[in-house]
Protein backbone atom coordinates (compact mmCIF):
# COMPACT_ATOMS: atom_id res chain seq x y z
CA UNK A 1 0.00 0.00 0.00
CA UNK A 2 1.47 3.35 -1.03
CA UNK A 3 1.96 6.35 1.69
CA UNK A 4 0.43 8.77 2.47
CA UNK A 5 1.92 12.15 0.44
CA UNK A 6 0.90 15.41 1.03
CA UNK A 7 1.03 18.17 -1.98
CA UNK A 8 -0.49 21.52 -2.55
CA UNK A 9 -3.80 21.28 -4.62
CA UNK A 10 -4.25 22.10 -8.30
CA UNK A 11 -7.04 23.39 -10.42
CA UNK A 12 -7.18 19.19 -11.65
CA UNK A 13 -8.19 18.34 -7.77
CA UNK A 14 -11.14 20.19 -8.47
CA UNK A 15 -14.03 17.31 -8.22
CA UNK A 16 -12.14 15.54 -5.46
CA UNK A 17 -12.58 18.88 -3.26
CA UNK A 18 -15.89 19.10 -4.31
CA UNK A 19 -16.45 15.79 -2.75
CA UNK A 20 -14.67 16.62 0.14
CA UNK A 21 -16.99 19.91 0.32
CA UNK A 22 -19.92 17.54 0.80
CA UNK A 23 -18.44 15.22 3.02
CA UNK A 24 -17.57 18.08 5.43
CA UNK A 25 -21.19 19.23 4.68
CA UNK A 26 -22.64 15.89 5.23
CA UNK A 27 -20.47 15.66 8.63
CA UNK A 28 -21.81 18.91 10.18
CA UNK A 29 -25.32 18.24 9.03
CA UNK A 30 -26.36 16.79 12.59
CA UNK A 31 -25.10 19.61 14.38
CA UNK A 32 -26.67 22.44 12.70
CA UNK A 33 -30.35 22.67 11.86
CA UNK A 34 -29.79 26.05 10.13
CA UNK A 35 -28.14 24.39 6.96
CA UNK A 36 -30.46 24.23 3.93
CA UNK A 37 -30.92 20.97 2.19
CA UNK A 38 -28.82 19.56 -0.26
CA UNK A 39 -25.67 20.37 -1.62
CA UNK A 40 -24.04 23.25 -0.09
CA UNK A 41 -20.93 25.50 -1.67
CA UNK A 42 -19.43 26.57 1.50
CA UNK A 43 -16.44 27.73 -0.73
CA UNK A 44 -15.61 29.33 -3.95
CA UNK A 45 -12.63 26.51 -4.54
CA UNK A 46 -11.91 27.47 -7.96
CA UNK A 47 -11.11 30.96 -6.71
CA UNK A 48 -9.35 29.31 -3.78
CA UNK A 49 -7.05 27.59 -5.87
CA UNK A 50 -5.62 30.40 -7.46
CA UNK A 51 -5.07 33.09 -5.10
CA UNK A 52 -2.14 34.01 -2.82
CA UNK A 53 -3.37 34.41 -0.07
CA UNK A 54 -5.03 30.96 0.34
CA UNK A 55 -3.04 27.54 0.50
CA UNK A 56 -4.48 24.35 -0.27
CA UNK A 57 -3.22 20.94 0.79
CA UNK A 58 -4.16 17.72 -0.38
CA UNK A 59 -3.04 14.39 0.85
CA UNK A 60 -3.27 11.53 -1.35
CA UNK A 61 -2.40 7.32 -1.25
CA UNK A 62 -1.33 6.74 -4.91
CA UNK A 63 -3.09 8.60 -7.61
CA UNK A 64 -6.25 8.88 -4.82
CA UNK A 65 -6.99 12.16 -2.62
CA UNK A 66 -7.67 11.33 0.21
CA UNK A 67 -7.73 14.73 2.51
CA UNK A 68 -7.49 18.08 2.29
CA UNK A 69 -7.52 21.71 3.98
CA UNK A 70 -6.72 25.34 3.21
CA UNK A 71 -5.20 28.03 5.55
CA UNK A 72 -6.75 31.64 4.31
CA UNK A 73 -4.39 34.61 4.88
CA UNK A 74 -6.91 37.71 6.27
CA UNK A 75 -6.50 40.44 7.83
CA UNK A 76 -7.46 40.51 11.16
CA UNK A 77 -9.93 43.00 12.73
CA UNK A 78 -8.77 46.57 13.74
CA UNK A 79 -8.55 46.10 17.73
CA UNK A 80 -6.98 42.82 17.93
CA UNK A 81 -3.04 42.98 18.55
CA UNK A 82 -1.93 41.16 15.60
CA UNK A 83 -2.64 42.79 12.00
CA UNK A 84 -3.40 39.65 9.77
CA UNK A 85 -4.52 35.65 10.60
CA UNK A 86 -5.20 32.59 9.29
CA UNK A 87 -8.40 30.66 8.71
CA UNK A 88 -8.52 27.13 8.17
CA UNK A 89 -11.23 25.61 6.60
CA UNK A 90 -12.18 22.22 4.95
CA UNK A 91 -10.10 20.17 7.04
CA UNK A 92 -11.45 16.94 5.48
CA UNK A 93 -10.40 13.19 5.51
CA UNK A 94 -11.86 10.15 3.70
CA UNK A 95 -13.58 8.22 6.50
CA UNK A 96 -11.75 5.44 5.32
CA UNK A 97 -8.08 7.07 6.24
CA UNK A 98 -8.66 8.57 9.45
CA UNK A 99 -7.04 7.53 12.53
CA UNK A 100 -3.68 7.63 10.53
CA UNK A 101 -2.58 11.18 11.45
CA UNK A 102 -3.55 13.17 8.41
CA UNK A 103 -5.61 16.26 9.53
CA UNK A 104 -2.60 16.41 12.20
CA UNK A 105 -0.30 16.38 9.24
CA UNK A 106 -2.48 18.62 6.91
CA UNK A 107 -2.35 21.30 9.72
CA UNK A 108 1.55 21.34 10.34
CA UNK A 109 1.91 21.97 6.56
CA UNK A 110 -0.24 25.28 6.55
CA UNK A 111 1.29 25.96 9.93
CA UNK A 112 4.27 26.06 8.34
CA UNK A 113 2.89 28.48 5.39
CA UNK A 114 1.70 30.99 7.76
CA UNK A 115 4.48 30.60 9.75
CA UNK A 116 6.97 31.82 6.22
CA UNK A 117 4.32 33.89 5.39
CA UNK A 118 4.45 36.01 8.74
CA UNK A 119 1.17 34.77 10.50
CA UNK A 120 1.04 33.80 13.38
CA UNK A 121 -2.53 33.61 14.46
CA UNK A 122 -4.54 30.78 13.09
CA UNK A 123 -8.26 30.38 14.10
CA UNK A 124 -10.52 27.94 12.64
CA UNK A 125 -14.33 27.45 13.55
CA UNK A 126 -15.92 23.72 14.63
CA UNK A 127 -19.33 22.71 16.27
CA UNK A 128 -19.07 22.60 20.10
CA UNK A 129 -20.56 19.06 19.72
CA UNK A 130 -17.95 17.78 17.13
CA UNK A 131 -16.04 16.13 20.30
CA UNK A 132 -13.83 14.07 17.60
CA UNK A 133 -12.87 17.40 15.45
CA UNK A 134 -12.35 19.36 18.91
CA UNK A 135 -10.23 16.39 20.10
CA UNK A 136 -8.14 16.63 16.61
CA UNK A 137 -7.74 20.67 17.11
CA UNK A 138 -6.76 20.18 20.49
CA UNK A 139 -4.29 17.90 19.70
CA UNK A 140 -2.77 20.40 16.89
CA UNK A 141 -2.58 23.11 19.55
CA UNK A 142 -5.65 25.06 18.94
CA UNK A 143 -8.04 26.10 22.31
CA UNK A 144 -11.31 27.10 22.57
CA UNK A 145 -11.64 30.89 22.20
CA UNK A 146 -14.88 32.19 21.95
CA UNK A 147 -18.87 30.86 21.20
CA UNK A 148 -21.27 32.11 18.96
CA UNK A 149 -24.63 31.51 19.94
CA UNK A 150 -28.26 32.30 18.16
CA UNK A 151 -32.09 32.15 18.67
CA UNK A 152 -34.94 31.46 16.50
CA UNK A 153 -37.30 34.59 16.53
CA UNK A 154 -40.05 32.95 14.53
CA UNK A 155 -40.82 29.96 16.78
Amino acid sequence: MPEISFRVATPRDLDALRRFQQGVVSAERPFDCTLEAGEIQYYDLESMLVAEHVRFIVAEQGSDLVGCGFARIDNAKPYLAHARQAYLGLMYVDPNYRGRSINGAIVELLKQWCRENGVMELRLEVYEGNAIAIAAYEKAGFSKHITEMRVRLDV
